[in-house]
């Protein structure tokens, strides 16, 4: 019987995406362990900054009405700094010394920035005259009590972590992270610092794909490797399951060769195969399905196609559980052709290439001359992915393509 068609990588992609119809529950972390997660509610201010009006320059603060006509001479009654603001209320002919993050005093409406005085001990000489509210920062000029600054699904990053905590916040309401545990498959894989026998290799996809579960907000589980036999595959499927994964990540022995165990296993395990082959390269034995709650993604074991297929899928997934609106929005971007490339055929190919220096305002990729799927050498030095539609005509160099920009 002739095989089933590959997909596409875009319904492969829609497929996907749509294993995640809603973000995961809801927790609340300390601001102080915040950082790149997403937010499951609207962040409200709970304060209004600034409180009152204060200065933005160190000077003195006067009556607009005191310095209409200059020079002027008004009397220092005191002091206002940063968390000691001056009591009392300023009266005609007064000034109060201020500095920069102070309070006005009852009575001011302006400043006058300290260059343009003369001071001769409490006569205070105003040398030039300033508009109405000069240097003064009203209150609630950044916020007001109540705002909605932060929306729900926005990633929470250092300039959005000061902004919540301005907003008086000392917890915040995220999407839990995704757990995705990771097992690694094959009787020829041994962990790294291990020396490895005639017919082995250092296992190196899990790393890969743990550090891309992390750069997409997830939280990576490592079930080890297991060998070419169902009792070890199964009991590692068993061991995600009683974790609570919410994705389990497979890597290798998901084609159905004589030892390519992976996919009977996890139907063996109660699995709802969705697809397995996909109209690309790297990476076309890519399997996706579920075991209840638990989406399976089963990678290649080719280095490249590995890390490939996650880029282009289970990162998407990751951010689509953690709330992201955005994660299956086209990653690529423009660029221009550094050199020729041929037809292609029936699978949509993923390009390593160098990007670099810029052509017509966008970045130029090269392709590397030696494409093969175990070549990490290659990936590492990659700086993009040029993408090739099924059937692509030759195109020439300085033509426009679109890439995906690697980490």
């Amino acid at each position: 019987m002739a095989p089933a068609p590959m997909l596409p990588v875009a319904d492969a992609l829609q497929r996907v995406i749509d294993s995640a119809p809603q973000p995961l529950e809801t927790e609340y972390v300390p601001l102080a362990q915040a950082l790149g997660r997403r937010l499951a509610e609207d962040l409200r201010a709970l304060r209004t900054q600034p409180p009152c009006p204060i200065s933005a320059m160190d000077g003195y603060a006067v009556r607009r009405a005191d310095i209409e006509k200059v020079p002027a001479v008004l009397t220092l009654i005191g002091s206002s700094a940063a968390g000691h603001g001056f009591v009392g209320t300023l009266k005609a002919g007064q000034t109060v010394r201020i500095f920069t993050g102070a309070p006005l005093p009852a009575g001011s409406d302006t400043i006058v920035i300290q260059e343009d005085t003369e001071v001769a001990g409490n006569a205070i000489t105003m040398k030039e005259s300033e508009p109405l509210g000069r240097h003064v920062r009203v209150a609630g000029l950044d916020f007001k009590t109540g705002d909605a600054l932060l929306p729900r699904g926005r990633r929470l990053g250092p300039n959005e972590l000061a902004l919540a905590a301005a907003m008086n916040h000392a917890q915040v309401a995220v999407v839990r992270k995704p757990r995705v545990a990771i097992l690694a498959t094959g009787d020829e894989l041994v962990p790294p610092g291990v020396e490895p026998g005639p017919d082995q290799i250092v296992a190196s996809n899990n790393f890969a794909v743990a550090a891309q579960v992390v750069n997409a907000g997830g939280e990576p589980v490592d079930l080890g490797i297991a060998g070419d036999n169902y009792p070890a595959i199964e009991g590692a499927i068993r061991r995600a399951r009683d974790i609570g994964a919410d994705i389990l990540v497979t890597l290798g022995g998901a084609s159905v060769g004589d030892h390519d165990l992976v996919q009977k296993a996890l139907k063996n395990e109660g699995m709802d195969l969705g697809f397995w082959r996909i109209a690309m390269r790297p990476g076309k034995p890519l399997m996706h399905g579920r075991i209840g709650n638990m989406r399976i993604l089963g990678l290649p074991g080719n280095p490249v196609s590995a890390i490939v297929c996650a880029k282009l899928f289970l990162e998407p997934l990751v951010r689509k559980l953690t709330g992201d609106a955005g994660a299956s929005a086209d990653p690529s971007i423009p660029a221009v052709l550094g050199e020729d490339m041929g037809k292609n055929d029936t699978r949509q190919d993923y390009v390593r290439a160098r990007v670099t220096g810029r052509s017509q305002g966008i970045p130029v990729a090269t392709a590397f001359s030696k494409q093969d799927s175990s070549m990490l050498g290659v990936l590492a030095e990659a700086q993009g992915l040029i993408i090739r539609a099924p059937f692509a005509e030759p195109a020439k160099k300085g033509e426009t393509c679109r890439v995906i920009l690697l980490d």
